[in-house]
């Protein structure tokens, strides 16, 4: 369960000094348990739109891209930033909990099998009528989609080995690995990119109507790869159909939220990769936020989460198949230069 990438082979206990703040439930009942977070869950969401809050949200979800959305509000909400189970940390990881740690509480997935009286289907999935025309019916087993509570607890509250180093490389100023995490990028693109001299400061922008990226030539790489994610964001969450009239797009989100979406995702994504993020900012989150409901709220943080899953995700497999690509070549140059010096040994010796 835990999401243990980006953690180093150094003091554990020492790096991560952190103050957790388990959710403390008072019902007794699974159900009331069960309602007691949610409402927890929604004033929470509420609460993040602070901009220290909404980075530290951020922080949590580039660590558990892969986390459900409530989960990494859940997690972000109680001071989480690299959990476990119970037994994962003790078998998997060498650590123990720490007596008195009190659980870090998530949902995970109850699903059961019960049975229930549905409408009999037949070959071609249609109802099946009997000679009244009335709907036939049959008893059939079904699986049910349901959660429970679980605890799970953060490093800094267990004590043991440290943890081995997992994590990808950070990339920090001019990297070694800066052609091949560009190259990823470029294969993760929907659209091409390109370098030119771009009018007064701007650092890159997406064309809508060319479906295009244009970034500054000659900026630093970590400069270069920063700008890339923000507007791969930008063409993954705000691209339009140019042929659809403009009043067909009443659901295209105004400019203000999508830059926020934007500037989110690549966040989430530079600090996943080490990437530094000090020159980010959220202080206008907050009045970004004020004025709109829940539904809206939860909307935006989902695609938030959503679109930083799938470029993360699509980034690592294509830094996997890079990575393979340039051994194997590597593996055929060592293997030239072997035999092409195995020959010239020949040549002398014969001389």
């Amino acid at each position: 369960m835990a999401s243990l990438r980006q953690a180093e082979a150094l003091d554990i206990g020492m790096k991560f000094q952190h103050q957790v703040k388990p959710i403390i439930l008072q019902s007794e009942n699974s159900t009331d348990r069960m309602k007691e977070i949610t409402d927890k869950l929604e004033t929470g969401i509420m609460g993040l739109f602070e901009s220290d809050r909404f980075q530290a949200y951020l922080d949590t979800m580039a660590r558990f891209h892969n986390y459900s959305f409530n989960n990494t509000i859940l997690i972000a909400m109680q001071g989480g930033q690299l959990v476990a189970g119970y037994s994962k940390w003790r078998n998997e990881f060498h650590r123990n909990v720490k007596k008195g740690a009190k659980g870090i509480k998530i949902f995970a997935p109850a699903s059961y099998k019960t049975t229930r009286e549905v409408p009999k289907l037949d070959e071609q999935g249609q109802t099946v009528k009997d000679k009244d025309g009335n709907t036939v019916t049959e008893q059939k087993e079904i699986e049910v989609q349901a959660f429970k509570i679980v605890s799970v607890f953060d490093v800094s509250q267990t004590e043991g080995e440290p943890l081995p180093s997992l994590g990808v490389e950070e990339l920090v100023g001019d990297v070694e690995q800066y052609p091949v995490f560009f190259k990823a990028l470029e294969w993760t693109s929907p659209v091409p990119i390109s370098f030119g001299d771009l009018p007064g400061e701007t650092h890159g922008y997406y064309h809508l109507i060319e479906k295009r990226i244009a970034i500054q030539e000659n900026m630093s790489e970590l400069q270069t790869l920063k700008t890339a994610i923000h507007e791969i964001a930008h063409a993954k969450l705000h691209a339009i159909d140019p042929e659809i009239p403009a009043d067909e797009q009443q659901n295209r989100t105004d400019s203000r939220t999508r830059e926020i979406q934007a500037e989110s995702v690549a966040y989430t994504v530079c600090q996943h990769y080490g990437l530094d993020t000090s020159d980010y900012s959220f202080g206008y989150v907050a009045g970004w936020s004020s004025g709109k409901d829940l539904k809206e709220l939860k909307a935006s943080l989902e695609t938030i989460r959503a679109t930083a899953h799938d470029l993360i995700t699509t980034i690592d497999g294509h830094l996997v198949e890079l990575q393979k690509k340039n051994q194997v070549q590597a593996e055929s140059e060592n293997h030239a230069l072997y035999h092409t010096g195995t020959r010239k040994k020949r040549k002398q010796k014969s001389r």
